[in-house]
């Protein structure tokens, strides 16, 4: 079955549909109920050559997984799918009584936990790709995308054919597709994996996302190296709690990955440490880890050099990235490319080439400023981000101020909201409160509860606090007030070039704005 990297248009939210492999060998129905371990109803000598939970997506000889939903069970798309050629149907006790599953005629496998068993039965459907490939996973709260990006330079330093899954953006040999989830459905994701497998790839750095373990997406995938950078507070609105977070992105700790490697900086990190584990922390100083850096010094063009050292290596690194945070990032992908046999040449040269999209990015137009834009949404990576610029500036002994422009997602943690404001506050000299994806909430609500925070913060241990709704209004304000060796930085949404108000996402782009900002004020 064919079905290229297209960029046909989905339907309603739905993305377009994704990359799936040119050819596939097609599997008997009852060999993937039985390991499955569902019941199957109906024929048993159905042929299934690809799989999707979209019935809009649906191409002929598919398995349809009609799942249960918060709103409407899956199965009631079966119709559709029916129709799109779905050879078979993927379903729970609840979804295989319904009119529009038992109407097809379509032999159907039952299983009490369908989304449990997705993956491995797409990894069947799709030859077991991550057989075929050395994925390396990256998990935490915040730095999966950076480190992710490292790795992924590590490896076409040493010449690999490399893939990436990400936030961002996906890339397949090279080749660059925009990211709908940090990590896709696991259909998609294992059909991702065949069509790398087609194109030559050899390595693959990928995003880990919480949800991506709870919700399975990751089924059916062998990690060759599984790596933790930190946890912090998110993802509130969808974990019960701090531990309950924790134990999600534990789950790549379970055995699935053949190499575990953890930053131990933190409390967390140390929880996941067994025998065998390999541990790294971005200090002189700390628990003991077989990686560590030393020598941290910033560079004149904004960027830091340190020394990493290894089991038996050591090397200097350059970054470009500033941050005390991006020497943990760094030394992390340095120990997952020296595990996957990447020498120590091709890691520096590879790490030092890396500008993230969206993460610490600069924004030059000529101004007498330096202005970046960063995707920091929760506190602890406000945090990290705003300590970057103000140890660069100390550093550098410019004198220069630190304004920050921020706002907070609806519809997502509501915990946060305040704790981002205080951060702000405390470490910015002026922080000017905006809205970022209000999505479906009131967004002055959203506001109000990060100017809660930030005016709790006693007068004199805070900067400025300016509240301007409108985000376009905020970071041209913000760029008026930046001065020459000041600091400028919009925070929140980095590379996202969309901002969702009442459920319509509208163009907007943090980078493009506040270049468009700094080019009408001079």
């Amino acid at each position: 079955m064919v079905n290229k990297l297209a960029s046909a248009a989905g339907v309603g939210k739905v993305a377009a549909p994704p990359p799936r492999p040119a050819r596939t060998t097609p599997v008997d129905v009852g060999a993937l109920a039985a390991a499955a371990g569902a019941r199957l109803t109906g024929t048993t000598d159905a042929l299934v050559t690809g799989v999707t939970l979209r019935a809009q997506h649906v191409l002929g000889g598919d398995l349809f997984a009609a799942l249960p939903g918060a709103n409407v069970h899956g199965g009631k798309f079966s119709d559709a799918a029916h129709r799109g050629g779905a050879a078979a149907i993927l379903t729970d006790p609840a979804g295989a009584v319904l009119e529009e599953v038992t109407g097809t005629g379509l032999p159907v496998l039952v299983h009490e936990d369908p989304r449990a068993v997705l993956g491995e039965l797409a990894a069947q459907v799709y030859g077991n790709p991550s057989e075929h490939l050395a994925v390396l996973g990256v998990t935490g709260t915040s730095g999966k995308t950076t480190t992710s990006y490292l790795v992924q330079a590590g490896l076409a330093a040493a010449g690999r054919t490399t893939g990436l899954v990400g936030t961002v953006e996906t890339r397949v040999a090279g080749e660059r597709l925009p990211s709908a989830f940090t990590t896709p459905e696991a259909p998609d994701m294992q059909a991702l994996l065949a069509v790398m497998v087609e194109r030559g790839v050899t390595d693959v750095a990928m995003e880990v996302s919480s949800h991506s373990l709870v919700m399975h997406r990751v089924g059916g995938i062998r990690f060759a190296v599984g790596a933790f950078s930190n946890l912090s507070q998110d993802h509130l609105d969808f974990h019960r709690d701090m531990e309950d977070y924790f134990q999600a992105k534990a789950k790549l700790f379970d055995g699935r990955s053949g190499t575990e490697i953890v930053n131990v900086d933190g409390e967390w990190g140390r929880r996941l440490v067994r025998s065998g584990t390999i541990t790294v922390r971005s200090t002189e100083d700390g628990p003991d880890a077989l990686w560590s850096a030393s020598r941290v010094r910033s560079l004149p063009d904004g960027g830091q050099s340190f020394i990493a050292h290894g089991p038996l290596v050591d090397f200097e690194v350059a970054l470009r990235l500033p941050g005390s945070y991006n020497v943990a990032n760094a030394i992390l992908a340095a120990a997952v490319l020296y595990s996957a046999g990447v020498p120590v040449g091709d890691i520096a040269h590879g790490l030092s080439s890396v500008d993230v999209p969206g993460r610490m990015e600069r924004v030059d137009a000529g101004q007498s400023f330096t202005a970046v834009v960063d995707y920091s949404h929760k506190p602890a990576a406000v945090e990290f981000a705003i300590g970057a610029v103000r140890t660069q500036l100390e550093r550098s002994g410019s004198g220069g101020r630190i304004i920050v422009v921020l706002g907070c997602g609806g519809d997502r943690d509501r915990g946060k909201r305040p704790q981002m404001g205080a951060v702000a506050a405390r470490m910015a000299d002026v922080l000017v409160v905006t809205d970022d994806n209000p999505r479906s909430e009131d967004p002055s609500t959203i506001r109000k509860a990060m100017l809660e925070g930030a005016y709790a913060v006693p007068e004199g241990e805070r900067g400025e606090v300016l509240e301007i709704g409108d985000r376009r209004a905020a970071i041209t304000e913000a760029v008026s007030r930046a001065g020459e060796r000041d600091v400028l930085v919009v925070a929140g949404k980095g590379h996202e070039t969309g901002q969702e108000i009442e459920g319509v996402v509208h163009p907007f782009s943090d980078r493009d704005e506040l270049e468009a900002a700094i080019r009408r004020a001079q």
